[in-house]
């Protein structure tokens, strides 16, 4: 299936340039890290201007059209079904196709029969059974989809059930954003006031979503099933899939122990604690040893110490977002009026801001060499854990360079080196408004091999800066002031990007 993309909030059905090459770039950065997703055909531009307001700020400005040509088995998502809707008792709305069962039994005909034909096969004379077993199927893939995102730092930014695919593919790129700095609360798109869809609450919103679905397939198939299908399969699959996954990211091939889970999650606690870069902490782990001597242990803490947040960054993304008289007159209104501070403002927002100006005033009293013995610290004591674990990984084992080789070969192949940070896309996006695209080609190059050794990493990167070397000079000055390595750690000026 092919979809033209030009969608947008002005509603004259025009996708610009900006938004084009994002998706562009993300979908073919999924399929190459092995992701369910949709593909990026091409991506054409047109000479005709449209206006945008991009942060909704009352700074609108002149984009040029553009238009994804995306491909995919099937673009039927979760809310095809809610055509279907009964009439909504607050709002009065009802779906376009609200009682006509008949449509609502040709699709289900028609998405079983299609794109799932060993269910339609094996249940042929039971429709309830059929529609139970594609149910559970797509639970299941849901589930598994979720957790190769979190795996892997990915945010989508919108979860609702319209982006949700029928067959499990990862769909419509938008505010979407790779994590950089690990925040479980990581929030990618700059107009999700709630955090609705932030990182951590991605595994649980595409678990509502599916109710969502299981609603609609009514009476085709009785909530009573369907509902008791996704308690049963949904946090299961999810959880099975997360960890087998995050061993495989640790190089624990040989055993699977029941205290892998807390080490994964004291991995993360540490991560957080000390603002660690989670795509490549995970890419270090590969080069460190359970047998290290003391000399070649501070080595490596200090490799690790190097990707974590500096003071620098940490007073960045500390930095408290309301204006002082605001939040004092929010935390009155919140004492004298609940009722209406309920409808203005969220408890939760108002939390976090108060967190954010604790935070702000310790790291006021901390410097640079305080934060770097933290850190250290931190890592210091996972890495304990983590060299015992490995230790019984080894136990058993006969061969054990050839355990290590494989260790690392497992390693290195599900631990990215380069994702479409937001930062990277930013400098192809200005080139390209330049006229340039010969960035996107560069880092689409270099998202076509995501996992790399330390030394064929080397030889992709001086492949594309060769080919970059050829743009022409003036859009390349621009980009240059901005370029970093493609895997480092994000520049300072990429924390003030918002993505709506």
């Amino acid at each position: 299936g092919l979809s033209m993309l030009s969608v947008n909030r002005q509603a004259d059905g025009r996708k610009v340039l900006r938004s084009s090459i994002r998706e562009f770039l993300c979908s073919e950065a999924m399929f190459h890290l092995g992701i369910p997703t949709t593909r990026a055909g091409t991506c054409v531009t047109s000479d005709s201007k449209v206006v945008r307001d991009i942060f909704y700020d009352g700074n609108p400005k002149n984009e040029r059209c553009t238009v994804v040509l995306r491909i995919a088995s099937t673009f039927l998502r979760f809310g095809s079904f809610e055509i279907f809707k009964p009439t909504d008792e607050h709002t009065g709305r009802k779906g376009p196709s609200v009682d006509r069962n008949d449509i609502r039994i040709q699709m289900l005909d028609y998405v079983i029969g299609t794109f799932y034909p060993d269910i339609q096969e094996a249940y042929s004379d039971n429709s309830v059974q059929r529609n139970a077993a594609f149910f559970k199927e797509i639970t299941k893939r849901t589930a598994r989809l979720v957790a190769e995102w979190q795996c892997v730092g990915f945010c989508h930014g919108v979860l609702n059930t319209d982006n949700m695919s029928i067959v499990g593919l990862t769909i419509d790129y938008g505010p979407f954003g790779f994590m950089d700095r690990y925040d479980p609360e990581h929030i990618c798109n700059g107009s999700d006031n709630t955090g609705r869809y932030a990182y951590n609450k991605q595994p649980e919103i595409c678990k509502w979503n599916l109710g969502k679905l299981a609603e609609a397939l009514v009476p085709e198939l009785p909530l009573e099933i369907s509902e008791l299908i996704l308690e049963e399969e949904y946090d299961a699959e999810f959880e099975k899939h997360y960890l087998q996954k995050m061993r495989k990211k640790l190089g624990l091939i040989q055993l699977e122990l029941e205290e892998d889970n807390k080490l994964v999650s004291e991995l993360l606690e540490t991560m957080h604690l000390t603002g660690g870069d989670f795509t490549n902490i995970f890419y270090l782990l590969s080069s460190f040893s359970a047998d290290f001597d003391p000399p070649r242990l501070e080595d490596f803490l200090e490799k690790l110490a190097s990707q974590c947040a500096s003071l620098e960054e940490l007073k960045v993304a500390f930095k408290p977002q309301m204006d002082p008289r605001q939040l004092s007159m929010m935390l009155m209104l919140a004492q004298s009026n609940p009722q209406l501070f309920a409808l203005i403002g969220t408890k939760a927002s108002i939390n976090k801001e108060l967190e954010r100006i604790e935070q702000f005033s310790k790291l006021q009293q901390l410097t640079a060499a305080d934060i770097l013995s933290r850190n250290q610290r931190h890592w210091k004591e996972w890495l304990e854990k983590y060299r015992v674990r490995l230790q019984k990984e080894v136990e058993n084992v006969g061969d054990v360079d050839a355990w290590n080789t494989d260790r690392v070969k497992v390693m290195n192949s599900n631990n990215p080196k380069y994702i479409l940070r937001n930062y990277i896309a930013q400098n192809a996006i200005e080139a390209a408004e330049n006229g340039d695209f010969s960035e996107v080609r560069n880092v689409l190059k270099l998202l076509e091999n995501p996992f790399q050794g330390p030394e064929s990493a080397r030889e992709v990167e001086e492949e594309a800066e060769e080919e970059g070397a050829t743009a022409e000079a003036a859009a390349c000055a621009q980009v240059a002031t901005r370029s970093v390595s493609y895997c480092s750690k994000p520049p300072l000026w990429a924390a003030e990007l918002c993505v709506t």
